[in-house]
């Protein structure tokens, strides 16, 4: 495959023996994402290395995994050590509870590290409570929430939005009352659920969403709706997710190691190379690396 120059925007990086990861380390839990025992163990900058070795992947974007809600800037400060040793991840996406009294302090002492550039809390609500994360199912228009959210601006920070397809309208509307502060939505919007109804209603709130000019796509994880995913089964997704957002506002990315339960590094990225073979060189070239170099300020 091509040797393309790639950014890759969202991969995880965690140590079981130093830090506390509740999901990872207490009882196995019933995910969106299947059996996850295989990734139960240390993801340290090794082993992303020798599953990155193939590709030509120049910076990575690390996303908060979930470590301790009680202490997220532990998590931050492990990572800034593996950048300052390793040069990966060139950029950090933090935790914070926005709807908590204590979210400007949270902020601010990410902001201590060099690398972070943006804040990530799921705000995933499905009927099923496997594919749930969160209690409350309008948290994304709670006021305390909204207050966290516009602590963003002031610090120039970005927002990892991970939701479903059914809380987009929300989403579109956070979007444009906060012009100012870019979001990258995750996983391509979660289209976990493939009746073709669903895959509809998928369809037209990305479209929606994207009508918000500070909405960017990361188009990755789709093996958690399709944990035996191919190249043609997958193509329709990405095509979609390019159309609603367009090439300047769409960047592939790989979940790893989540997505490792389902492919390997190489099948993640060689499969958006071969549903982009005929694109033009300049639309590669952003969906592969401008477009996370841009919205990250790497």
């Amino acid at each position: 495959m091509d040797d393309l120059p790639i950014i890759d925007p969202h991969h995880h990086l965690y140590d079981l023996r130093t830090g506390h990861y509740p999901w990872l380390q207490g009882p196995m839990l019933k995910r969106v994402f299947g059996d996850y025992s295989a990734i139960r163990k240390d993801y340290l900058i090794d082993d992303f290395l020798a599953d990155i070795k193939n590709q030509n992947v120049v910076k990575t974007v690390h996303l908060q995994v979930e470590y301790d809600h009680n202490d997220p800037v532990a998590e931050t400060r492990w990572l800034q050590g593996v950048a300052d040793k390793h040069g990966y991840p060139h950029g950090i996406v933090a935790f914070a509870d926005l709807a908590s009294d204590g979210a400007q302090a949270v902020i601010e002492a990410h902001c201590e590290f060099p690398n972070v550039r943006g804040i990530r809390q799921c705000l995933n609500f499905h009927r099923d409570p496997v594919k749930t994360f969160i209690d409350n199912p309008h948290l994304i228009s709670d006021s305390r929430w909204r207050r966290g959210y516009a602590l963003l601006g002031r610090y120039g920070l970005s927002f990892d939005l991970q939701l479903y397809y059914t809380q987009m309208e929300e989403a579109v509307a956070l979007a444009r009352d906060f012009p100012e502060t870019p979001i990258v939505l995750n996983h391509t919007g979660m289209p976990v659920d493939r009746a073709p109804e669903e895959i509809e209603g998928w369809k037209k709130s990305m479209k929606l969403l994207a009508s918000a000019p500070n909405v960017s796509c990361k188009i990755s994880g789709l093996g958690m709706g399709d944990w035996k995913w191919t190249v043609d089964r997958i193509r329709p997704f990405v095509l979609h997710a390019i159309e609603a957002f367009g090439t300047e506002r769409c960047m592939f990315a790989s979940n790893f190691p989540v997505d490792k339960l389902f492919s390997s590094y190489d099948d993640v990225f060689n499969a958006f190379k071969a549903i982009t073979k005929d694109f033009a060189p300049h639309e590669r070239q952003a969906l592969f690396h401008d477009n996370a170099q841009r919205v990250y300020r790497l």
